[in-house]
């Protein structure tokens, strides 16, 4: 019986608004910002500076600043141990989060790594959405950011989170044998949450060939 589905996506392409109506539909919890708060109450920080770094490798300066912090303790007995907010520390909240919520169950996680925590899971769906380009750059826009930055935010942030499944879960992104369907949004966000609706629907998961996932577009 499926009771969680993780939601991966492209920057842009309209998932944190499918992810609110797959939620409503099914009535179940939904873990997207809740994951952001959740982070931010057990590390001690503001919300904000956990979203600035959610998905996302350390930038070069701190992670040269934190490895001259831990080598200047190095031989020093007693030394306190060096805590500051990073990549790995955000990464090992998440897994706590995610495999919580994952064990309460009823829940639609969107992104944070949680399609990798929980790809062992039978009870667990996952997806990856996707869309056109220029549907995610039009997106963004209408969100209130200029033509310049929306395409500029479409290329970086997906870099971003490429480096990120590379580094922490050592696959490539979009790690294609994860998922169980790779769904383009073009289609529009009804179509997307009746698509998922669907899966949940069919008495038993039939593998893709080759492990590879089922691609659905227009």
């Amino acid at each position: 019986m499926i009771r969680i589905i993780t939601i991966e996506r492209e920057y842009g392409s309209g998932a944190a608004q499918i992810a609110v109506k797959l939620a409503d539909r099914l009535g179940w919890k939904l873990w997207d910002q809740q994951v952001t708060q959740e982070i931010a109450r057990l590390a001690h920080c503001h919300q904000s500076e956990v979203a600035r770094r959610e998905e996302r490798r350390d930038p070069l300066y701190q992670r040269l600043l934190k490895s001259f912090a831990l080598g200047s303790s190095e031989g020093y007995r007693g030394a306190p141990a060096v805590e500051m907010l990073d990549a790995d520390s955000i990464f090992k909240y998440a897994q706590r989060i995610v495999e919580q919520a994952a064990a309460a169950g009823n829940c639609v996680i969107l992104g944070r790594g949680s399609q990798h925590f929980l790809q062992s899971r039978k009870d667990t769906l996952r997806f990856f959405l996707y869309a056109p380009t220029e549907d995610k750059v039009r997106r963004l826009v209408s969100e209130g950011n200029t033509q310049a930055k929306a395409e500029v935010l479409v290329d970086t942030v997906d870099r971003e989170r490429a480096a990120f499944i590379k580094n922490y879960f050592h696959a490539e992104w979009p790690n294609r044998p994860v998922y169980h369907a790779m769904i383009n949004t073009a289609m529009g966000e009804e179509a997307v949450v009746e698509a998922i609706m669907g899966f949940m629907k069919l008495d038993k998961l039939q593998k893709p060939a080759a492990n590879q996932p089922i691609a659905i577009s227009q």
